[in-house]
C-alpha cells in the first residue's frame, strides 16, 4: 500500500460531521425515532433485586395477567443457548438458579404498549434465598475469587533489583469505576421477516456480535440475523458487549410473538443492569537511585471485574501493558488480578484498561520526587523512554518517540515555571483555598490486544451519475468516523465530499466485522474503504485508457473531473460522465475492500509480542483549586497537546480531544458509583451520579494537535487514532489535585488521593496529612 504524503483537498482538512446539522436540529434519526410498523410490541426487563443468592421461584402469573401483556419470556423460552457471553461462556441472558448481582435480568415482559410492559414487570413474584454478596476488591482478593487466572507481565529480576536499589518506597491507592452515561440508552428494535429472518436495529458498537448473540439465543445460523446500525447516541465502550444481550432479548421476543419488538432501557434500569469501567486497587514497591531514576517496580493491579468475565481479559491485558506509561523500567513485574464481585459485569470503557494502567507510575513518580525533594516534572522527564532504553516490558520497541517533544511543548505553552512560582506565592497567603499544578505525559498503544480483531471490510458503489455509496464495518457514535472514511473515498476519486453517501452499518453488506473500539475505527475502516475505492478507480482508469487510446498515466482525476491527456489537446469530462461510460462498457463499479493491520503479534500467556501497530503520544498540564473547608475542587485551566499524526480531519480530532479530556476529568473528580451494603447500586441516575457539566469544563482550555508529525507507519494517509488517548490526559487533573492537597502541609508529606477525588476524598486526604 502507498499513501500520499501531500495535503489533498479531501483529507487533512476540517469537514463538519456528516450529521452535525441533524444533531443540533433534532432531525437525526435514532432507533426510538424510527416509525413503528403496525403491531409493534414493547418489552421490559424483570430484574433481580438481590445481589447474590439462590433463585427459589419466579412467579409470573400476575405479570401474564396484566393488561395488554402478550408474552412473558424466561430461560425455558430460549430455543438456543441461554448464554450471551462475549468472551468465554456461562453468562446467561436470564438467570436460572443463581443470581449474581442486583439488576441481573430474570425474564422479559412483552406488551402492546411500553407503559403496560413496565407496569407488568413490577408484578413479578421473586423469591430469592439471599447469600452474603462480595462487594469489594479486597474481599475477593482474600478469597482468591477471580473470573480468570492472574496475569503477570515481567522483565528482568525486580526482586533483586529492589533489594539493591539505593531507595525504595511502597504505596497503595484506588481508582473507581465509571458509568458510560451515553445520551441514548441501550435500545434494540427487532423486526421478524420470512423463514425466521430477523432484522435487528441495535445501538451497538459491534453489529457482528449482535448478530452472533441473537443467533446463539435463537439456535439459528448467523445468516438469519441482520444487525443494522445507522448511528448511536454515544457508546464509550458501553455498547460493545452490553448492547448484544439487549438486542438478543428483543430478537427473542420478536421470534416468539412474530411481531416487531422494541426494547429500550430507561436510564435507571440501564445503569442498574449494565457494566461500567473497572475499578482498580493498586499496591506497589518501586526502587530508584539518588536522581530519581526508576530501577525496579513490583506491582499488583487488582480489578473489580463484577460477576462475570465479559471483556475483562482485554481490559486487564491493556492495563498491564500500560503500567509503564511513558517510562523505561529495566526490572518490572506487574500482576493483574480480575476479582469476582456481586456487581454488574464490568466491561469496555474508553481507554479499555489504559487509564487504569497509566496512573500507577504517575503516583510512583510523584512519591519518588517527594522522597528525594526533587521536581516531579524533572523526575518524569528523566525516566522517559529514549535511545537505548526503548523496549517495553512486553518486548515492543517504542518507535517514533514524541515524548520529549510533547513534553517540551506543554511546558513552554503552559508557562509551567512561571505558574508554579505564582501558585506557590498564592498558597503561602491563602488559608482556605489552595491551588495545584499537575503535568502528565502519555504513551498509548493503538490496536486491539487480540490480533485477529485488527481487520475490516468495506463496500463502495459508484453510480452512473457519479454519486458514491459507502458502507463499512465501523459504527458512527458521534465520533466522526463516517465523515473521515468518506473523506478517504473522496480523496481516492478526487470528488467533492458531498458526492459520498455513507450508509448504515449492516452485517448484510459487510460481514464479520470487528467492534468500533480501541481507537481503531478510522485506521481499519479507512484503509478498507481506500482499497475498495482504489479497485474501482483502477478499473475506470483501465477502461478510459483503452477507450481513448492513451496510457493510464495520461488520465488524471481532479476536482470532480477526469482529464485525459492526448497529444496536442486534453479531454475533460465529469466523474459522472466517465462512470456512465464505464457502465456502458460493462465495467463493474462496485467493489469490496479489506484491510488487516500488519506487524502485530501477541502471546497472551507469555505476555510478550508487538500488540500495538504504533503509539500515540500526548501531554497535559492542569491547574486546580480546592476549598480545604468543603473539599470542593475546580479545574481552572488545562493545556493539552495530542499526537494525531497527519490528522484526517483536525476539527473532528479537536472535538474528540476536548470531549475525552472532560470525560476523563469526570472519572478522576466527580463520577462516583456507590452500592449499599446489600449490593444495590444507589447512584442510578443523574440526580445521584454526577457527570461533568458545562461549568466543569476548564474556563481556560488550550488544545492543540502536534504539528508536522505524520505517522511513519502506513496508517491511512499517515494519521493516528484519537478516540481514547486524550482521556488519559486528564490524569494531570489528579496530579494537580494531589499538589494542591500537599500545599496544606507545605509539601512535607506525600499524598494519597483515591479517585474519584470527590469532596469527601479530598477532605479525607487533607485530614490524613494533619493526623
Amino acid at each position: 500500500m502507498t499513501v500520499a504524503m501531500t495535503a489533498p483537498a479531501a483529507v487533512h482538512v476540517s469537514h463538519r460531521h456528516d450529521s452535525a446539522l441533524k444533531h443540533v436540529t433534532g432531525q437525526a434519526v435514532y432507533i426510538d425515532d424510527m416509525p413503528e410498523p403496525a403491531g409493534t410490541l414493547h418489552a421490559a426487563l424483570i430484574l433481580s433485586p438481590v445481589a447474590a443468592g439462590r433463585l427459589r421461584a419466579l412467579d409470573l402469573a400476575a405479570v401474564s395477567a396484566a393488561p395488554d401483556v402478550v408474552a412473558v419470556l424466561g430461560p425455558a423460552d430460549i430455543p438456543g443457548r441461554n448464554d450471551v457471553a462475549a468472551v468465554g461462556q456461562n453468562e446467561p441472558l436470564f438467570a436460572v438458579d443463581q443470581v449474581s448481582y442486583a439488576g441481573q435480568p430474570l425474564a422479559l415482559v412483552v406488551a402492546r404498549t411500553l407503559d403496560a410492559a413496565r407496569h407488568a414487570a413490577e408484578r413479578a413474584g421473586i423469591d430469592i434465598e439471599p447469600a452474603e454478596p462480595v462487594l469489594d476488591i479486597e474481599t475477593a482478593l482474600a478469597r482468591q475469587d477471580y473470573v480468570q487466572a492472574p496475569s503477570t507481565l515481567r522483565r528482568g529480576d525486580p526482586e533483586q533489583a529492589l533489594k539493591a536499589a539505593p531507595h525504595r518506597l511502597s504505596a497503595a491507592f484506588t481508582v473507581g469505576g465509571q458509568e458510560h452515561f451515553y445520551l441514548e440508552g441501550q435500545i434494540a428494535f427487532a423486526l421478524p421477516g420470512e423463514d425466521g429472518d430477523i432484522v435487528v436495529h441495535s445501538s451497538t458498537q459491534h453489529p457482528t456480535e449482535v448478530q452472533h448473540i441473537c443467533a446463539r439465543l435463537l439456535g439459528c445460523d448467523f445468516n438469519r440475523i441482520t444487525a443494522v446500525v445507522r448511528r448511536l447516541g454515544g457508546g464509550f465502550g458501553g455498547k460493545e458487549s452490553n448492547a448484544s444481550w439487549v438486542a438478543g432479548a428483543a430478537a427473542l421476543a420478536a421470534h416468539h410473538t412474530g411481531h416487531p419488538v422494541k426494547l429500550r432501557l430507561p436510564r435507571e434500569i440501564d445503569m442498574i443492569a449494565t457494566g461500567k469501567r473497572h475499578p482498580f486497587h493498586y499496591r506497589y514497591t518501586v526502587g530508584f537511585d539518588d536522581d530519581g531514576r526508576v530501577l525496579a517496580l513490583d506491582a499488583v493491579l487488582a480489578a473489580d471485574a463484577g460477576w462475570s468475565l465479559d471483556l475483562t481479559p482485554g481490559v486487564m491485558a491493556r492495563a498491564l501493558t500500560h503500567a509503564d506509561n511513558a517510562y523505561w523500567i529495566p526490572h518490572f513485574c506487574a500482576v493483574g488480578y480480575a476479582c469476582r464481585t456481586n456487581k454488574q459485569s464490568n466491561t469496555a470503557f474508553r481507554g479499555f484498561g489504559g487509564p487504569q494502567g497509566v496512573v500507577l507510575m504517575e503516583d510512583a513518580i510523584d512519591r519518588i520526587a517527594h522522597q528525594l525533594g526533587r521536581d516531579p516534572d524533572a523526575v518524569r522527564a528523566l525516566n522517559f523512554y529514549g535511545d537505548g532504553q526503548d523496549e517495553t516490558p512486553y518486548g515492543q520497541k517504542v518507535e517514533q518517540n514524541h515524548l520529549p517533544r510533547v513534553w517540551a511543548e506543554i511546558r513552554r505553552d503552559a508557562g509551567i515555571e512561571r505558574r508554579r512560582a505564582e501558585i506557590a506565592a498564592f498558597n503561602r497567603t491563602s488559608k482556605v483555598l489552595k491551588r495545584g499544578l499537575g503535568l502528565f505525559p502519555l504513551k498509548f498503544g493503538i490496536s486491539f490486544n487480540i490480533p485477529h480483531m485488527n481487520q475490516a471490510g468495506a463496500l463502495v458503489h459508484v453510480y452512473t451519475d457519479g454519486s458514491i455509496r459507502l458502507n463499512h464495518g465501523g459504527t458512527e457514535m458521534g465520533q466522526g468516523l463516517f465523515i473521515k472514511v468518506a473523506q478517504v473515498v473522496a480523496e481516492v476519486f478526487k470528488v467533492d465530499i458531498g458526492r459520498i453517501r455513507p450508509s448504515a452499518t449492516s452485517t448484510a453488506e459487510v460481514p464479520n466485522t470487528s467492534p468500533t473500539a480501541a481507537s481503531t475505527g478510522s485506521d481499519l475502516n479507512g484503509w478498507a474503504a481506500y482499497e475498495a475505492a482504489s479497485t474501482i478507480r483502477q478499473r475506470m482508469v483501465a477502461f478510459a485508457a483503452e477507450q481513448f487510446g492513451v496510457a493510464a498515466s495520461d488520465i488524471e482525476f481532479a476536482d470532480g473531473t477526469v482529464r485525459i491527456a492526448k497529444p496536442g489537446s486534453n479531454q475533460v469530462m465529469s466523474f459522472g460522465e466517465l462512470a456512465r461510460l464505464c457502465y456502458l462498457g460493462r465495467v463493474s463499479l462496485s467493489a469490496t475492500g479489506y484491510y488487516r493491520t500488519p506487524r502485530i503479534h501477541w502471546d497472551g500467556a507469555a505476555m510478550r509480542g508487538r500488540p500495538f501497530f504504533y503509539y500515540s503520544f500526548g501531554a497535559a498540564a492542569a491547574e486546580v483549586a480546592i476549598d480545604t473547608l468543603t473539599g470542593e475542587s475546580r479545574v481552572l485551566r488545562a493545556d493539552l497537546v495530542q499526537d494525531c499524526g497527519a490528522s484526517l480531519n483536525p476539527a473532528i480530532d479537536l472535538g474528540q480531544i476536548e470531549g475525552a479530556f472532560v470525560q476523563g476529568q469526570g472519572w478522576f473528580t466527580c463520577e462516583e458509583l456507590w452500592w449499599d451494603a446489600k449490593g444495590r447500586l444507589r447512584t442510578a441516575g443523574p440526580s445521584t451520579y454526577k457527570i461533568p457539566g458545562s461549568r466543569d469544563v476548564p474556563p481556560v482550555f488550550n488544545v492543540k494537535l502536534l504539528e508536522n508529525a505524520p505517522n511513519r507507519e502506513a496508517t491511512i494517509f499517515r494519521s493516528k487514532a484519537v478516540g481514547e488517548p486524550p482521556l488519559m490526559l486528564a490524569t494531570a487533573v489528579w496530579t494537580a489535585l494531589k499538589d494542591a492537597i500537599a500545599a496544606t502541609c507545605d509539601h512535607r508529606i506525600a499524598v494519597r488521593l483515591d479517585a474519584p477525588a470527590t469532596p469527601e476524598h479530598i477532605l479525607a486526604a487533607i485530614a490524613k496529612l494533619k493526623a
